[in-house]
């Protein structure tokens, strides 16, 4: 695996079924996040399969977490499964996959996918979100004048303290 690492993301698991597919949401849309939609179906593949592979050997009477983890670097996208119990799945064994044991206890199992034909993981545009307001908000129209005297008297009160003069 490449040492610098660009762009990372990771999403904590129970180790149970359900897991298979959030991992699979959490990797399609991280990556659309990312811009390397053309990733997402392989990617998103390749995480059923690690996270599968992990829930299978877990205990369903104590499953434990597992830590789902997406790193580029270079010119490749490693998929990351950690956790106290991992596996490597059988046909990802040959690829450029492998498990390791961490020192501090548990294991890793990772596989890393190429990118696209001539990008590299530091010209993956970091995400760009924009402040929006929810829609019932939008549907208010602008933002309401509110005195801080009136929202100072209210947080006091939420606080239960007892009653404070404000003259």
């Amino acid at each position: 695996m490449n040492a610098r690492t660009e762009q990372v993301d990771d999403l904590r698991l129970v180790a149970l079924p359900t897991a298979v597919n959030v991992a699979d949401m959490f990797v399609r849309f991280s990556l659309g996040e990312w811009r390397l939609r053309a990733m997402q179906d392989e990617a998103a593949q390749t995480a059923r399969r690690l996270v599968g592979a992990t829930v299978d050997v877990a205990d369903p009477r104590s499953p434990g977490l597992l830590l789902v983890r997406l790193r580029l670097s270079g010119t490749h996208l490693a998929i990351e499964v950690e956790g106290s119990r991992v596996a490597l799945p059988p046909e990802l064994a040959h690829g450029r996959a492998g498990l390791v044991d961490l020192t501090a206890g548990g294991r890793l199992a990772w596989c890393e996918l190429g990118l696209p034909s001539g990008m590299n993981a530091s010209a993956v545009p970091l995400p760009r979100r924009e402040p929006r307001r929810s829609p019932a908000a939008e549907q208010l129209g602008d933002e309401p004048n509110v005195d801080p005297e009136i929202i100072q008297r209210i947080l006091y009160g939420l606080g239960g303290a007892a009653e404070r003069r404000f003259d």
